[in-house]
């Protein structure tokens, strides 16, 4: 019977390629020949050239002479981790090798190559941040992720015939294929312009057990949604078969706070008339409008909203993984 750790490594190379196929980040590797273990654990020797570049040539004197120095690098390893699976060397050998296989490329493509891009990312940000729907939908897709929720989108802003304030998010869900899941357009916003942009850019609409299209703080407004769907699973065949037909854009899947959670209307509805009649006596415009807005109101209620803003937030994620899960 072959040896399990030698059987092991011959699956090295492979995994290599199927890593390098699946990673954003691959192309960023250096080569693994020249890297070393260091003396300790978790350490490695990193080898690095310089050279001097390009001199002056003259016929009387040749070429410029040049110096090249080779230094070691120790570094340490930011983590450590790993996972164990056992698979029994006779039934891989009697599979030809499928069964280990098969495992361990599905683990590399699913498990370790999703982490590393995601540590390099943020490594190479050198700092936290947050980012917009339109940006996360941009970052999402280039990452191969088909859902993620949010609290609520940007849309079409109060007045925006007169200011031409329109959310970036609406173009981005006209033209990124990834799903959006949120509580609807914020209640700041003109709602019912904001669906008819949507629809300008064939961005479908889909309420979560619900006709109507939630309105962020509130669990319902006076605008319908273009499809009911009553199940995770039925969302994600949706997003399945927008994919498979290789439609261009997003989804909108709009999911309502929880009743016992959502403001009363005519509180939260004064507060947003007020802030926008402040944030116009200010003279608050573009992108300040929304910060400015949502800070307000949340003072207006007397810290009510945030609790809401949470609370609806939460709600969006454990839908969000829910249809994710449906559509592996």
């Amino acid at each position: 019977m072959a040896n399990a750790i030698e059987l092991a490594k011959s699956y090295v190379p492979k995994l290599d390629e199927v890593y390098k196929l699946a990673a954003l980040t691959s192309v960023l590797d250096s080569d693994g020949a020249e890297l070393k273990e260091g003396a300790n654990a978790g350490e490695f020797i990193i080898p690095k050239m310089s050279m001097d570049g390009l001199g002056a040539y003259d016929r009387n004197n040749g070429y410029a002479q040049g110096s090249v120095t080779m230094e070691n690098e120790t570094v340490k390893a930011n983590f450590d981790r790993g996972r164990k699976f056992v698979v029994d060397v006779a039934d891989d050998l009697e599979t030809a090798g499928l069964a280990f296989g098969k495992l361990s490329a599905e683990f590399i493509r699913t498990m370790v190559v999703p982490e590393v891009d995601a540590f390099r990312f943020a490594a190479y940000c050198g700092a936290d941040g947050a980012t917009t729907v339109a940006a996360t939908m941009i970052v999402a897709a280039m990452a191969g992720i088909r859902v993620f929720a949010t609290g609520g989108i940007g849309g079409v802003h109060r007045g925006a015939e007169v200011t031409m304030d329109i959310s970036a998010d609406l173009e981005e869900l006209a033209r990124t294929p990834v799903a959006v899941v949120c509580a609807g357009a914020k209640s700041i916003l003109d709602l019912g312009l904001t669906l008819e942009y949507l629809e300008t850019k064939g961005v479908p609409v889909l309420g979560y057990r619900t006709e109507t299209l939630p309105a962020f703080y509130t669990d319902e407004s006076d605008f319908k949604v273009d499809y009911r769907m009553d199940s995770p699973e039925e969302i994600a065949a949706a997003v399945t078969a927008q994919r498979d037909m290789g439609y261009p854009g997003g989804m909108l899947i709009t999911n309502p706070i929880p009743h016992q959670y959502a403001m009363p209307k005519d509180v939260i509805d004064a507060a947003i008339n007020q802030a926008l009649a402040e944030a116009k006596e200010q003279g608050v415009k573009g992108k300040a409008t929304t910060p400015f807005l949502l800070a307000r109101v949340c003072e207006l209620t007397g810290g009510e909203s945030l609790k809401s803003n949470i609370k609806l937030v939460l709600n969006n994620v454990a839908l969000g993984a829910q249809i994710a899960a449906a559509m592996h």
